[in-house]
């Protein structure tokens, strides 16, 4: 099993010295929110891509992708009635995928929950074929990069589109294409109501295409009341072995004290 850091945390420190952090920590690999990088993914340059690859790369890490797609610029939505809209979304989503490659990164974590709630007067169902749509267009892309897009359930509290991984596996199903898979995240799975091992279970190892780990009070493993043992042992049992992320959302006391208790407490089940 291989950790990893989510960047955002850090709070606008520099690239260096968060993956110093990160390695002398224990961690193998950083997940970078683009808006740490600029307001838009198309800010990026070329220049500055080269820079921040070489710099995770030169400390010994990874890239492991990209998520928090569209928290940034605003006016992106997924499932959106406005052809305009829908289609700059499409497009950004297709540069994203260019910028998550030329940081060497393999894996967009769709989760952006205001962006891909449903708006005034839509249904489910149309919303449902806009997001499989615009998913649709761009998975062939993703497959020439060598990247996967995964689709996060999030609690109803964030969004009221795709709560529960039964339903993020339903479009990844419908779509039924290598290069989309479903994306678990321990905080979003405790709101299912349904034991997260359970939940875990439920999937096959290569349906998954990426995992966050934290605690449903917004910190991170171990530092709250989940329990990981039975997380642990379910995600041993279906054989998922590649990337464990370590994503928050409440960043105190500091960056440093929470990448180290968690990596902590996840080595307690992965030695």
């Amino acid at each position: 099993m291989k950790f990893a850091l989510c960047n955002e945390m850090f709070e606008g420190r520099a690239m260096a010295e968060v993956c110093e952090t990160a390695k002398r920590l224990g961690y193998d690999g950083i997940e970078i929110a683009p808006f740490t990088l600029a307001g838009s993914a198309d800010e990026v340059s070329a220049g500055q891509r080269k820079e921040v690859r070489r710099i995770v790369e030169d400390s010994g890490l990874e890239v492991v992708g990209l998520h928090w797609l569209f928290a940034g610029p605003p006016g992106l939505h997924i499932t959106t009635t406005d052809d305009a809209i829908w289609g700059r979304t499409r497009d950004y989503l297709s540069c994203l995928l260019d910028l998550c490659s030329d940081l060497g990164g393999k894996v967009l974590v769709l989760g952006s929950p205001k962006q891909r709630s449903l708006v005034s007067g839509q249904t489910k169902e149309g919303a449902w074929k806009r997001a499989v749509d615009l998913l649709s267009s761009v998975l062939d892309k993703a497959a020439n990069l060598g990247a996967t897009i995964c689709l996060e359930p999030l609690a109803p509290v964030e969004t009221d589109f795709i709560n529960t991984v039964a339903e993020g596996m339903e479009m990844v199903r419908q779509i039924n294409h290598p290069n989309l898979r479903i994306h678990l995240d321990v905080k979003a799975m405790c709101s299912e109501g349904t034991p997260v091992a359970d939940i875990i279970r439920s999937v096959r190892a290569e349906d998954v295409g990426h995992f966050h780990v934290n605690d449903a009070n917004l910190y991170g493993p171990g530092m709250g009341e989940v329990d990981y043992g039975p997380i642990a042992e379910a995600i041993k049992d279906i054989g998922w072995d590649r990337w464990l992320s370590v994503e928050v959302f409440k960043y105190d006391p500091d960056p440093e004290t929470i990448a180290q208790k968690s990596i902590e407490y996840l080595r307690e089940f992965w030695p």
